[in-house]
Parts: C-alpha cells; structure tokens; sequence
C-alpha cells in the first residue's frame, strides 16, 4: 500500500526534471518560505480530494507554476513588453505545466497507469504571494490504480 507516496513521488520527479523547475514543494503553499530568491523557478504541488472505486483512486490536484518577475531599471522602451520578464515567467511556467500534462496524457507517466482525465484549464497569476511572482495554476483529475484492489 504505497500509492499515495508513489503518486506523489512520480509526480515530483517530473517537474524536479524540468530545466525550468529549481524547487518542488508539496502542502500547503502558505508553509513555503517564498521570501527565498534561491527557491525559483517553484513549482508547488497539493492533492484536493481523492475518489474512490475499487479498481481506481482520482485524485484531484492543483499545481502552480511560478517564478520572480524581475524588474529593470532601465527605461521602459517597449511598452507592449515592459520593463520585465513578466512575459517570459508565463511562457517558461506554462511550458512546466503542458509538459507535465502531456506525460500524464500520453506519455511517460500514461505508460505507469497514471491517466490525465479531461482537459485543464489552465490560469495566470500575478502578486499573488509575497514577491512580485507571476505563473500558472491549473487543477487536475488524475486516475490512478487502486493498489489495494490488486
């Protein structure tokens, strides 16, 4: 009786894999320390609920994708762009996200029995925490293998 930490572990190695992912973290989001500048690119993880059937376990999860936007000093010469990288974070953080989702829809993880259900919608944020962090959260049904049913 191992599958919630597999569950959890599998879907921790693979964001850890990501060139655009330095930290994973697990829980509740307000118990990581976001003052941290050495933490980012994070990609934060929690399980919502979990269903049961006697073959299967749905766990609904939410992961959120995000890193610091930094500011520049320099004078503002694009106006559609600014003077960020707030655009960048989006595009660097999405990419986590759709990764991730196309291993669990079709890939790798498919593979290990984990299976993507629906389509997620995915949605941006901005200044939500402490620093100036930008990023994606998209909340999941992932079915899973009942390993007591075996």
């Amino acid at each position: 009786m191992q599958g919630f930490y597999n569950f959890i572990d599998t879907l921790k190695t693979e964001l850890s894999s990501n060139d655009f992912v330095n930290t994973v973290t697990y829980g509740d989001i307000t118990r990581v320390d976001l003052n941290k500048k050495t933490i980012f690119p994070l990609s934060h993880f929690l399980v919502n609920s979990v269903s049961y059937d006697e073959s299967v376990l749905t766990y609904n999860v939410s992961l959120l994708c995000m890193d610091i936007v930094d500011i520049s000093n320099d004078d503002t010469i694009d106006i559609f762009k600014g003077n960020d990288n707030e655009q960048d974070v989006f595009n660097t953080q999405q990419d986590v996200i759709i990764k991730t989702l196309d291993k669990l829809k079709s890939g790798d993880l498919y593979i290990l029995k984990y299976q993507l259900i629906g389509n997620p919608n995915l949605e941006p944020f901005v200044d939500r925490f402490e620093n100036r962090l930008a990023g994606w959260t998209v909340t999941f049904d992932l079915q899973v293998i009942n390993d007591r049913a075996c």
